[in-house]
């Protein structure tokens, strides 16, 4: 049996109760990369079916590239702790060979492939809402990157409706990555990192916006150390009548 934190249980009731993610009578697909982060949540979610005073199910989705990659000790982990787990293999590899323009975003592209994907087989499988693993480090990272280098104030919002109709909501948006660590290495879980992007396999330049991103917030975080509270409390806290958008002036 996995042990979760009072802190990682507790932050994900009150985000819950936030942003009223996880309603009476929801079924969920989870998407299930096999991170840090989607092991994490799987667990937390069972967790809440126990705890919570309405009924819930979910479905946990794996979704394969095309590349052969081996999920088994993956399948076999959702089946030890009883977590109803699907893989569902595509030939998203494949149709980057022939799709991806030079230079274009990799990640971008099989982001935008396996997201559509679970899309799909969210209908298939008659599941009213999405999960995905975006934590507040994600959030964060995200806002920089969009501030600094696309000229946008733009973040991850921890609930919304997509073009289908599907509500896809972030239960982990208010953590912070350090905490999904803990819990995978204090568990002793084998989560897959990068070696499964399957960008991997192409001969390109890896993105380094996000590294450096990541690089910059530590050293923001180390000077200010109640950085990520404020910005979190300040994605509540947005007056829009105060920036450059003659849209949005309050006269």
């Amino acid at each position: 049996m996995v042990k979760l934190s009072k802190k990682i249980m507790s932050k994900l009731g009150r985000t819950n109760a936030e942003f009223e993610l996880i309603e009476e009578g929801d079924k969920i697909l989870v998407g299930l990369s096999g991170g840090k982060d989607s092991l994490t949540m799987i667990h937390a979610l069972k967790e809440q079916q126990r705890r919570a005073p309405f009924k819930f199910e979910f479905l946990a989705v794996t979704v394969g590239y095309g590349m052969k990659e081996n999920y088994e000790a993956l399948i076999a982990h959702c089946k030890e702790h009883e977590i109803e787990h699907i893989f569902h293999d595509t030939k998203i590899y494949d149709l980057a060979k022939e799709k991806i323009r030079k230079n274009s975003s990799f990640c971008s592209f099989f982001s935008r492939m396996r997201r559509g994907t679970l899309y799909g087989v969210a209908e298939k499988y008659g599941c009213n809402k999405l999960a995905l693993g975006h934590h507040m480090d994600d959030a964060a990272e995200s806002f920089f990157m969009n501030f600094i280098y696309n000229g946008q104030m733009r973040s991850l919002a921890p609930k919304y409706r997509a073009d289908n109709g599907l509500i896809v909501i972030r239960p982990l948006i208010q953590m912070r990555e350090r905490q999904l660590r803990a819990f995978v290495e204090s568990n002793n879980i084998a989560a897959i990192g990068d070696e499964a992007c399957p960008a991997m396999r192409f001969d390109i330049k890896m993105p380094h916006a996000r590294a450096s991103t990541k690089e910059m917030l530590a050293k923001m975080e180390k000077e200010f150390p109640s950085l990520f509270t404020s910005m979190n409390a300040a994605f509540k806290n947005i007056s829009a009548d105060s920036f450059f958008d003659k849209q949005r002036f309050s006269i």
